[in-house]
């Protein structure tokens, strides 16, 4: 497969209808080439439908036609794009907030096992050139998967992005081959501040490896976060929304990269039967797409299965309730989920029930069997700020108590662990099997910024009591066994229909109706 060149003999209509409207809109020509000298900022390279797409976004002060030019990078010359360089035309309209414009282009076509080059603007206007790389299209590979950075919540923006920077240093040097950057919500602390996002998207590997947002709680309040990221197969029914879609991001999408179905969920939406609308989204999507994949991976920011201080929230008992159930019946294999700033690896559930009561506490190899799920909670990937583990309390929640086998922790969860260190997760996609780590990117020096700026009273494992452990070193690590070789059994959504109603308690239900 070869980059097409179809886009360029469209760009030319498109440049200038978009170049004359400009100039319409604000009086004159002069005023729209004046625009047209905008760079671009704020550029971000984000997932695609599939392993051959990337999808681009970016931020402009000026409205003008725009492209992403893109080439092997084997082509260019000193730096110079080669003259057939392909250009796909980018989708550019008002920011709703902030001012300015933000723009988005899908780039398709893609070939394996090859690093290119891009850059965005127009001519005489463009942004520096980025590059990536493209890997295999099928078989195994790794992704990561990094918790709440919230650019701002320590109080201090700087050390915030400067821990963010850090982790995703750290763990790219360690992973240089991972082919996913996935989010687990809370980008940053105030939905529509733009030097939070500023420091977010300072890091140059978000412009090399393709980054999978997530909505968190702290990014839903605004727009800015859909003004900076485009993201694949996106849903934005009303019913997605936490509230006003006009002043509030929102949407659930999915992509399909190599064997795993990847769906992420914005799960700020919960109460008037949201919940209900992310299952049957769930169902239909593994419908139509889940025989084409190997394993089913859920991302939302809301842990259901919380060891921290988010446990018992009135909004995660809900969730509680309403997804396991279902997500057991559809096949789901992983879920991975942000919001409580600790880390926490479940035992095998099966319809929000422990599958196997013998199953030990951190179990290093765990069989999935019939409806089994796994839920990861990430811990801070900036150190902008961490949650304490609390103890289960069924006064606040009955269903959700000890464990039997290790009463400190909640009974669904393998591990929970604190430590006031960023941390990033690993997942290993296998033929046979799903590896999931979870790896120290930082100490307790600096950049930590809730350590250095006192937010937190101690770092290091045991309650800061045993010194930290070094960078690269493992918090937990699981190798999860599907029970047989497609990773689903009777369960295999591909030929099941499934309805999706709430019964006279509230309780979201899912039925087999094929």
């Amino acid at each position: 497969m070869k980059l097409i060149n179809w886009a360029r003999t469209s760009l030319a209509a498109c440049v200038t209808v978009a170049v004359v409207g400009t100039a319409t809109a604000f009086g004159g020509v002069g005023v729209a080439q004046a625009a047209a000298s905008a760079t671009p900022t704020g550029i971000v390279l984000g997932v695609g439908a599939k392993e051959s797409q990337r999808v681009v976004s970016w931020y402009a002060p000026a409205g003008s036609a725009q492209v992403v030019q893109v080439a092997p990078t084997n082509r260019l010359s000193h730096g110079n794009f080669p003259w057939n360089a392909t250009t796909f035309p980018a989708t550019v309209a008002a920011n709703s907030v902030n001012g300015g414009f933000n723009g988005h282009a899908t780039i398709d076509g893609l070939r394996e096992h090859t690093s290119y080059s891009y850059r965005v603007g127009t001519a005489g206007s463009w942004s520096p050139t980025y590059s990536f790389k493209t890997q295999d299209f099928d078989g195994n590979f790794n992704f990561l998967f990094f918790g709440d950075p919230q650019i701002g919540s320590s109080g201090d923006v700087a050390k915030d992005g400067a821990g963010w920077l850090d982790t995703l240093n750290v763990a790219l040097a360690a992973n240089p081959k991972a082919e996913l950057l996935v989010s687990g919500g809370d980008q940053v602390e105030s939905a529509n501040t733009e030097a939070q996002w500023d420091a977010f998207l300072a890091p140059d590997k978000l412009r090399q490896y393709p980054w999978a947002a997530t909505i968190g709680n702290h990014d839903v309040g605004g727009k800015a976060y859909e003004q900076h990221f485009w993201t694949p197969n996106t849903d934005r029914s009303a019913g997605f929304y936490r509230g006003n879609p006009s002043t509030e991001s929102g949407g659930d999408y999915w992509y399909l990269y190599k064997d795993v179905l990847f769906i992420d969920l914005n799960s700020n939406a919960y109460a008037n039967n949201a919940d209900a609308a992310h299952i049957d989204y769930v169902s239909k999507v593994i419908k139509a797409h889940g025989a084409k994949a190997k394993y089913t991976v859920l991302v939302y920011h809301h842990s259901i299965y919380s060891p921290a201080d988010h446990a018992n929230d009135a909004d995660n008992q809900q969730r509680r309730q309403d997804f396991p159930t279902a997500f057991s019946k559809l096949g789901v294999d992983l879920v991975l989920q942000g919001h409580d700033h600790s880390y926490s690896r479940s035992y095998v559930i099966k319809n929000g029930k422990k599958a196997n009561p013998a199953e030990e506490p951190g179990a290093a190899q765990v069989v999935q069997g019939p409806g089994g799920v796994i839920y990861v909670t990430a811990d801070s990937a900036s150190g902008s700020k961490y949650y304490d583990l609390t103890a289960p309390d069924t006064t606040k929640d009955p269903n959700y108590g000890p464990d039997p086998l290790n009463p400190k922790n909640h009974w669904a969860n393998s591990v929970e662990n604190q430590e006031h260190v960023r941390t990033y997760v690993k997942v290993e996609v296998r033929n046979d099997k799903l590896v999931v780590e979870n790896v120290r990117s930082g100490t307790c020096a600096a950049p930590n910024a809730a350590v250095e700026r006192g937010n937190v009273s101690w770092c290091g494992p045991n309650s800061g009591a045993s010194p930290a452990k070094p960078v690269g070193s493992l918090v937990d690590k699981v190798t999860i066994r599907p029970y047989n070789a497609h990773g689903h059994g009777d369960s295999n959504p591909g030929h099941h229909d499934w309805s999706v109603s709430k019964n006279e308690k509230g309780v979201t239900t899912l039925t087999d109706v094929s």
